[in-house]
C-alpha cells in the first residue's frame, strides 16, 4: 500500500478487484466503513470524483471489476481511515 501526499491530501491509488465491478453491496460497505471516520474522503476514477461516505455517489462511477481508482483523503485521520478502506475493498473480493 503506497499513501502518496499532495495538495490535495493523501491519496491511495489502488485496482479494484471486484468481480461484477464496485455494485450496491460493495458500496454499501465502503460508504459504511468511510463514515466512521472524520477525513474528507473521495473515490476518483479517470472520469469522475464520489464522495466516499456515500453509497449513491460511489454507484453513480459505475466502476468495472479492474478499475484503477483513487482514494483521496484528508484531514485529521486521513491515513487512518485510507488505510482501513483498503483492508475494507480487499475483503469485499469475491
Amino acid at each position: 500500500m503506497s499513501i502518496e501526499e499532495t495538495p490535495e491530501g493523501l491519496c491511495l491509488p489502488l485496482t479494484l478487484r471486484l468481480r461484477g465491478g464496485l455494485h450496491a453491496r460493495p458500496a454499501a460497505r465502503l460508504a459504511q466503513e468511510a463514515q466512521r471516520f472524520a477525513a474528507d474522503i473521495s473515490l476518483r476514477s479517470d472520469e469522475a470524483s464520489a464522495d466516499a461516505k456515500s453509497m449513491l455517489d460511489i454507484l453513480s462511477l459505475a466502476l468495472p471489476d479492474e478499475a484503477h481508482v483513487t482514494l483521496v483523503a484528508s484531514g485529521a485521520d486521513a491515513r487512518q481511515a485510507l488505510e482501513a478502506l483498503a483492508v475494507c475493498l480487499d475483503a469485499l473480493r469475491d
